[in-house]
């Protein structure tokens, strides 16, 4: 979850750790700190806040050196302090150590490590790992080099329970930095007469354009001109240097304020790259050979089980609908979270989709092995071709949506559904569609990118309906059918960036409980196309009208029907039921952004909240 930046060359260190930081922002962390040799000897510096804390501090106190590791962290044991936040030393000093994940036995290694004469200074587990590698270093009697280091880091990984990525160097060795990954990213950036590590590779895209995605058990050693890497378990692992999709301008802001806005107005062209390459005219389906699946294969699918995590899943539930209205196939949509721990019937025809923007969400990633290990065929829907979902799914699609930088998803949500809408036609076209209903649904798709721009075109109304309501205390967001998951992502958006209690359900539900919720300090926002269930969507608003509560209704422009019953309206242009929640989400996340903007909330980094959740 945490931000990781390694270097070793020909040049200062710490601008290069401090720019790797900065493009890592977006992560979310609370605490960041940089650590260098220096004249034989390692220096840290370290401060809770934003990098601007730790910039600001470095500038009073410089930090030489041309080897150095850095690191944001977003806590997860003990408190958000100086002496918590990373690099960590071990008992010597001389080994420092920044490390994403979580060490689960990391308090019986403290209390073998105190009764041994070791001191902590703080908390956190990364702390206890440092000591445990220092302690395997000091006993060693092979000469100091970089061979010791590993052979310490491999005998301290042996005993140790839990995730990890992480960089480390030694005063002894001043040539070389190691790391070392077990489900939590490591990349290796290869430079000329410098090399990187990084958690991610765009802290490190401005530098080089060349990458080693890290696998589990892992263990890597870069210096300034070569790289070795080996296995946890000993012997060579095989390795790909790769090319970098994007660059460093991709993830950077251009002329928007906020990545979040700039990534809402790329999803006509995302939407579109979706489906790039993927829609056949001449056969009215969808080419998806990424699957690996045979005509035959899909056919024979009694049961689809989609899991994902936050935005993931509400994207999985747009799909539930989707493939069972195109397809006629039973879907499920499951938690990731929960699909390991349930006694889930799983028959041997059910295809299992795993959907992860960045293909590292560690519960993503644990259901997809779960899958796997029940003997199902699990595919993944991601964004990131070298991803650890990629990697160890049985096939899948790629997003090709570029980078997301903002905290708060927003077009990977539209190109997941996108995606699940394109698996739908093929499925659909294999079972009943017939070619003129699959040229129809084509259509519909290719017309897509033009309606999400009509939608962007009202932003000037979206946020005028945003400052309205930006004091409200709490909202709903209410949809049927289709669009009742886009209405929990809306909720989502809401309380994500702007800290309003939001929530979302079926608006059938309204009468169940929830419209004692109503009052006129509680805008509801309702989510009501031309649909079959329009009239009863609009019996809903009527009642919650009846309380004197506020509606923001979002529907097919012209519907004068809905206009007449809500206190504010934002139009989409006419879709199919399926594809509505696309459209639908456009003023959803425009409505968030503007209200967070309105209350001087930080949009791009959230408070509490990391982009890639990879620990459990």
């Amino acid at each position: 979850m945490c931000g990781i930046v390694g270097y070793i060359g020909k040049n200062p260190a710490v601008p290069v750790l401090l720019d790797g930081l900065r493009r890592l922002e977006y992560r979310g962390y609370d605490s960041a700190g940089v650590a260098t040799i220096t004249d034989g000897a390692i220096e840290t510096r370290k401060r809770t806040g934003r990098i601007a804390n730790l910039a600001a501090l470095l500038k009073d106190s410089p930090l030489a050196g041309e080897t150095g590791i850095s690191h944001t962290r977003w806590a997860t044991h003990g408190g958000v302090t100086d002496e918590n936040a990373h690099p960590h030393l071990d008992e010597s000093g001389r080994l420092a150590i920044c490390h994403n994940g979580v060490i689960e036995n990391y308090a019986t290694l403290r209390d073998q490590l105190t009764r041994e004469g070791h001191i902590f200074t703080g908390q956190t587990d990364t702390e206890v790992l440092a000591h445990l590698i220092g302690k395997h270093y000091d006993a060693l009697k092979t000469p100091h080099g970089k061979a010791r280091l590993v052979e310490a880091l491999r005998e301290a990984l042996r005993g140790v329970v839990g995730t990890y990525g992480i960089v480390l160097m030694h005063a002894d060795v001043p040539d070389a930095i190691v790391g070392a990954r077990r489900g939590s990213p490591l990349v290796l950036g290869v430079g000329k007469g410098e090399n990187f590590f990084a958690s991610d590779v765009s802290a490190i895209v401005a530098h080089t354009r060349e990458a080693v995605y890290l696998k589990d058990f892992d263990i890597a050693v870069i210096g300034r001109d070569e790289f070795e890497i080996s296995s946890l378990l000993g012997g060579a692992s095989g390795f790909e240097v790769t090319k970098v999709e994007f660059s460093a301008e991709d993830v950077s802001k251009g002329d928007y304020p906020h990545y979040m806005l700039k990534e809402i107005f790329e999803q006509p062209e995302t939407i579109r790259d979706a489906m790039r390459g993927r829609l056949s005219r001449e056969e009215a389906t969808a080419k998806l050979g990424g699957l690996g699946m045979t005509p035959g294969e899909l056919r024979d699918i009694d049961r689809i089980i989609i899991t994902g995590c936050g935005t993931a899943a509400h994207a999985a539930m747009c799909g539930e609908y989707i493939i069972e209205a195109l397809a006629h196939v039973p879907v499920e949509v499951e938690f990731a979270s929960e699909f390991r721990y349930r006694q889930l019937p799983l028959p041997k025809n059910t295809l299992v989709f795993c959907v992860s923007q960045s293909g590292e969400t560690a519960d993503t990633l644990a259901a997809l092995r779960e899958a796997k290990r029940k003997g199902l065929r699990a595919l993944g829907i991601c964004n990131n071709v070298a991803s650890t979902v990629a990697r160890e799914s049985d096939g899948g699609v790629y997003m090709h949506a570029g980078p997301e930088i903002g905290v708060a998803a927003t077009k990977s949500f539209t190109s997941q559904v996108t995606i699940l809408t394109l698996i739908a036609l093929l499925l659909g076209r294999i079972r009943h569609l017939r070619t003129t209903e699959g040229l129809q649904i084509i259509n519909e798709l290719e017309a897509l990118p033009d309606k999400v721009r009509a939608i962007l075109k009202q932003d000037d109304h979206i946020k005028a309906i945003a400052q309205k309501y930006a004091k409200a205390t709490a909202m709903m967001f209410l949809g049927r059918q289709f669009n009742y998951p886009a209405a929990l992502e809306g909720a989502l958006k809401m309380k994500e960036i702007s800290y309003i209690h939001a929530s979302g359900h079926p608006s059938a539900e309204l009468k169940h409980g929830i419209i004692a919720l109503i009052t006129p300090e509680v805008p509801t926002i309702v989510i009501a196309p031309e649909d079959s269930v329009l009239e009863k969507n609009i019996s809903n608003i009527e009642e919650v009208r009846a309380r004197k509560g506020p509606i923001i209704a979002i529907g097919t422009e012209g519907c004068t029907k809905l206009q007449r019953v809500a206190d504010d309206f934002i139009g989409i242009p006419h879709c199919p039921d399926y594809l509505s929640p696309i459209l639908t989400a456009i003023p959803l996340q425009l409505l968030a952004y503007h209200t967070a903007v309105a209350l001087g909330c930080d949009v791009d980094k959230p408070r509490n909240l990391a982009k890639s959740v990879t620990v459990e």
